[in-house]
């Protein structure tokens, strides 16, 4: 691994110690800190032709400080021995000029995580750089070829990543490991008599041998592209929508948000006091899975050291849980659950349809494969955002549509959802397949 990384996880271990036993040696109560390293490259060609390459290096360390019940933290990425020691003085310095916090201070030991399993999240990716180009170049021939009417590209990109950390704090925990991130991405733009139309297709996984293949991936572009053109407007209506796979991650991801600590506490979310009452119909499931192997949010523990565990968020409709730091759990008189810096793999589950049967049990309505804007309202749940996709009449999609908006209550939607499909989209880490919501408002010409 040294011959991947500038720095080791020996070498990245002994830095977090000395800034563990730095602050505790100058008047810090208790301390945690972390250093990382990374580095990846991307390539882009365009029209054929390289457009970019580029390299990155980066590293960092972070310590967060407690004199008491007050709290300060500092960053560098300056790894040497004085900026590291002025790094954790300057972290001093603010503990003691900021309020006390009761609620503040380090995860209880007896949650922190003892055993680190490896969950084969590094899978590194020696391509050169010619291969690079070649597999972009390959991707976006692909989606050229598609149809005579693409008549432009925004490129295609190879990329790759990867990076190390490690994390330890003054209860004697330290722990890290290294991932890896590849993708391959692909935008073109098609036109026609009626106006210009742009879209795209990506695949990224821990491995690069998970990848869609690179034509494949420049394919799907274009055919999205493509049927895209000639696109009419709407005029106002209520109607059956269907959010494709792809967009209705959005979906899961503003429940996340509505039932995280931060929003909780600050009563800024629409799901305030919802523990234990009924959120989506009682058929829908919605499970945390930390330690899926090679999943793109899979961690062994939180950003705090809390372990991770298996859980069920949603049963029968139900919520059965939030998504907790130790500060937030702990403003809320709750316990942490392991989400310091975020959610797991979450996974719904599906009704039982096909994408095809998600469209006949819709009949006529709106298939949504394009979102614009971020109208959401956490506090009320008010959803308006610009949409793009197809107009769907007896289950068939019959053309495509832009310049519309949709409009609903999200705490409504969740409960007027009909089907969730098969059709999962596995590219991230809220995984769910297509979602229908029985009725929503769509507002047009």
């Amino acid at each position: 691994m040294s011959e991947q990384f500038s720095h080791d996880r020996g070498a990245l271990q002994a830095l977090v110690q000395e800034m563990l036993d730095y602050a505790a040696k100058h008047g810090a109560s208790a301390c945690a800190a972390e250093a990382s390293v990374g580095m990846g490259q991307g390539i882009t060609v365009r029209r054929g032709e390289v457009e970019t390459i580029e390299y990155n290096r980066d590293k960092g360390l972070a310590v967060t400080v407690y004199i008491g019940q007050r709290r300060g933290n500092a960053s560098s990425s300056d790894f040497g021995r004085q900026a590291l020691k002025d790094t954790v003085d300057k972290a001093l310095t603010i503990a003691r000029y900021t309020a006390e916090d009761t609620f503040s201070g380090l995860a209880d030991a007896d949650r922190l995580a003892t055993n680190v399993p490896d969950l084969d999240l590094f899978h590194p990716w020696a391509q050169s750089v010619d291969a690079a180009i070649a597999m972009a170049a390959e991707c976006e021939a692909a989606a050229l070829a598609v149809d005579d009417r693409i008549s432009n590209s925004e490129g295609a990109t190879v990329s790759t990543q990867q990076s190390l950390f490690v994390h330890g704090n003054s209860l004697g925990f330290m722990g890290g490991y290294p991932t890896s991130r590849h993708g391959v991405s692909c935008a073109v733009i098609a036109e026609s008599e009626r106006g210009m139309q742009r879209d795209y297709w990506y695949s990224s996984a821990r491995n690069a041998l998970d990848l869609q293949p690179a034509p494949e991936v420049g394919k799907r572009a274009g055919e999205r592209t493509a049927r895209r053109l000639n696109a009419r407007k709407l005029s106002t209506r209520q109607v059956p929508v269907l959010f494709e796979a792809p967009v209705a991650t959005g979906l899961l991801s503003h429940f996340v948000s509505a039932v995280s600590g931060g929003n909780l506490y600050r009563k800024s979310s629409f799901l305030l006091d919802a523990l234990g009452q009924p959120v989506f119909p009682d058929w829908v499931r919605i499970s945390e899975r930390p330690h899926v192997l090679r999943g793109l949010a899979s961690s062994p523990f939180d950003s705090e050291g809390v372990r991770t565990t298996d859980r069920e968020v949603i049963v029968g409709g139900v919520l059965q849980g939030y998504f907790l730091s130790t500060y937030s759990a702990r403003k809320l008189g709750m316990s942490t659950t392991g989400n310091a810096g975020g959610s797991h793999n979450l996974l719904v589950n599906s009704s039982g349809e096909d994408f095809d049967g998600l469209l006949k049990k819709m009949g006529t309505g709106l298939l949504v494969t394009e979102l614009l804007g971020h109208g959401i309202n956490m506090v009320t749940g008010d959803y308006s955002r610009g949409a793009a996709g197809f107009w769907v009449e007896n289950g068939e999609i019959k053309y495509p549509v832009e310049e519309i908006t949709i409009a609903g209550n999200l705490r409504q939607m969740y409960r007027d959802i009909v089907a969730i499909g098969t059709d999962v989209d596995l590219r991230s880490s809220r995984q769910t397949g297509s979602i229908l919501i029985s009725r929503m408002t769509v507002a047009g010409e």
